[in-house]
């Protein structure tokens, strides 16, 4: 991952591949930032001019790369878009800035050292730039030969231009945005391995292997173990592939911790629809059905690096789901954990079940909320897009921090409902709830399947991350093609309120 380093302001002028600065699209043309004074000057006061002579508005995440002014010691000026100019007495949106600095950092893939002037006013506005360079910075390249023209690597090196590089909370804010970053970007790889290095035993040792580097219990029960203990939801769904399943337990707590968390993920290594087999073309990207595992998985993780207050278990619901002569039918019936039976109606419906299994295991120890986070349905994709997830919950309190969350960590969301009515379509004549119910508001129906599965009195919220998770677009701001690392940072931001004794 790129490096993050504090430097004096006038770390500017300071020896470097680039430089890079933000412009603000103002009313008259761009408008040179604050934090690029000294950038500025070496142009003699004239970088807007001279930006906007090379066609630069100062638009979100428009990039200019321009020679550098004599008296500099970067050959090459970046500048970087940062939107409106805020309105007086006001700082630029930290998403804005976040973004900013993930352009930036796309853009110089394979540098080795940057220096970002960009307007770092405050730890909030540093910890912003520093988590955007650092996601934006990102790049996969473990399956690419060394001197391939497309594994570059990330930026090596970004060095924070700052007013107070040794202020307390500056650090903090550094520290917490490289330790969040980081595990975004873990989760990032594991969404973007192939499946058939991801298997559910393999994630398993990968979860395993970080537990026990970060001092977080472990647990992993096997297939024998699943059968022992009777999650039939999970077993169901991986009976198909040669690829056992795994039902692992990631065990944080802190001494002083006063509120637990929950979180319970999605992990299908690989799904093809099983038996109720997807249509050509919606297979190539499935081996990201399991990002909501990965970010249970990253944001334990990253709660035990931060040494957060309170105690948080991340569950990961992990199988494969395949189409052989051992695979669950169309018409099966499934005892669940819960000693609930489930018909299978559709066994592209799978995510549910592992989950359900997951849930009613985590309600056991009674934590203060439990949030599932699943790529769970085409439905929400087709009614939020590709970049916002939907937020279902069994508490509205609890919906709308969680939203509040996400927007503030600049994660796109919306709040959606469990109408009462389509739980019917989910009755079924042979079992308790089919897995299925009406085509139309098939995410709802999902949740409100999940919710069966919730133990009475718990707090409990679902992320459906089926657009964001995966980016089979082009880049754009700090998230790249491919693995996104949906929903980590709104975990951890939980974690942290949660902490604070803030738990809606």
């Amino acid at each position: 991952m790129t490096a993050l380093t504090l430097k004096p302001a006038a770390a500017a002028g300071q020896r470097a591949d680039v430089i890079v600065v933000g412009v603000a699209k103002g009313a008259k043309g761009p408008v040179v930032a604050s934090g690029a004074e000294v950038v500025d000057k070496a142009f003699g006061g004239k970088l807007a001019a001279v930006l906007e002579a090379l066609g630069a508005s100062g638009g979100e995440g428009e990039t200019t790369k321009l020679p550098a002014a004599d008296g500099l010691k970067a050959p090459v000026v970046l500048a970087v878009g940062l939107g409106g100019v805020p309105e007086k007495d006001e700082a630029y949106d930290g998403d804005a800035l976040r973004r900013a600095a993930g352009a930036a950092a796309r853009v110089l893939t394979g540098t080795t050292k940057a220096v970002f002037a960009l307007p770092a006013d405050g730890p909030d506005a540093v910890a912003a730039i520093a988590e955007g360079a650092a996601l934006g910075g990102y790049s996969f390249d473990a399956y690419k030969e060394n001197g391939d023209d497309d594994a570059k690597g990330p930026l090596a090196e970004a060095v924070l231009a700052v007013e107070k590089p040794r202020d307390k909370a500056t650090k903090a804010a550094l520290e917490r945005a490289t330790a969040v970053a980081e595990e975004v970007n873990r989760s990032r790889d594991l969404v973007n391995t192939p499946p058939n290095d991801l298997t559910p035993e393999a994630f398993a040792a990968v979860a395993s292997a970080a537990a026990k580097e970060h001092g977080i219990k472990v647990q992993v029960l096997d297939e024998k173990a699943l059968a022992k203990g009777g999650f039939g939801g999970i077993l169901g769904v991986g009976a198909g592939s040669d690829a056992p399943p795994r039902l692992v337990k990631l065990a944080y707590s802190h001494p002083k911790a006063k509120k637990s968390l929950a979180f319970v993920g999605k992990g299908i290594t690989y799904d093809s629809g099983g038996i109720s087999l997807k249509p050509a073309g919606h297979n190539e990207t499935m081996k990201c059905d399991m990002a909501g595992a990965a970010a249970v998985f990253a944001a334990v993780v990253a709660a035990a690096r931060l040494g957060l207050e309170v105690n948080v278990t991340g569950w990961l619901a992990l199988a494969e789901n395949m189409p052989s002569g051992g695979a669950t039918r169309p018409g099966d019936v499934l005892r669940m954990y819960s000693g609930k039976t489930v018909e299978v109606l559709n066994t592209d419906a799978e995510g549910r079940l592992v989950l359900a299994d997951a849930l009613w295991k985590a309600s056991e120890a009674k934590p203060d909320a439990i949030v599932d986070v699943a790529t769970l349905t085409g439905a929400m994709v087709l009614a939020l897009g590709k970049r916002t997830f939907g937020i279902m919950a069994n508490d509205d309190a609890f919906r709308t921090s969680i939203h509040e969350i996400a927007e503030e960590v600049g994660e796109p969301s919306w709040p959606m409902p469990l109408p009462a009515d389509l739980k019917k379509g989910m009755d079924s004549p042979t079992a308790d709830i089919a897995n299925m119910g009406e085509r139309m508001g098939g995410g709802l129906v999902a949740g409100l399947f999940l919710q069966e599965f919730v133990g009475e009195g718990i707090t409990w919220a679902h992320l459906d991350i089926a657009g964001p998770a995966f980016n089979e677009g082009g880049p754009f701001g700090y998230t790249p093609k491919g693995g996104t690392g949906s929903a980590v940072r709104t975990l951890v931001r939980l974690a942290e309120r949660t902490a604070a004794g803030d738990l809606g």
